[in-house]
């Protein structure tokens, strides 16, 4: 597999995707709110999403909105599981866990939640992608 891919081939966006998820898994240190692994999972869904769009041949808005992404992908007559439906609630990592605000600080149990939401959104694009290139 090369290094990158261009910037507008599915299988680049999957690639970093992939690294995303990597990132998100790595050790956390004790002084790094869960916040920074929550947005990583978000950042690895959501470009998994775009690199379907991309194989899709659709373009896609510059939006974080997991939810408005995959009603796209589904108005397009894309095929969404309904149990990636529920990352939607990865959205709020997109922006809000990247800064300090009033919201409640993301836990452990948040991380393990948006992780597996990820994992099952970039298994899903792989599958989509890799299965017919």
């Amino acid at each position: 597999m090369p290094e990158a891919y261009p910037p507008d081939d599915p299988r680049e966006w999957l690639r970093r995707a992939r690294g995303d998820l990597a990132w998100a898994k790595q050790p956390k240190p004790p002084v790094t709110p869960w916040e920074n692994p929550c947005f990583a999972a978000q950042q690895a869904a959501e470009k998994a999403i775009k690199a379907v769009f991309l194989h899709q041949q659709k373009t896609f808005p510059y939006t974080h909105d997991i939810e408005q992404l995959l009603s796209l992908l589904v108005e397009a007559g894309v095929v969404v599981p309904a149990n990636l439906l529920e990352a939607d609630r990865l959205t709020g990592y997109a922006m809000g866990a990247r800064y300090p605000s009033d919201e409640e600080p993301a836990t452990e149990h948040d991380f393990r939640e948006a992780m597996a939401l990820a994992e099952r959104v970039v298994a899903w694009a792989e599958k989509l992608i890799d299965g017919e290139m």
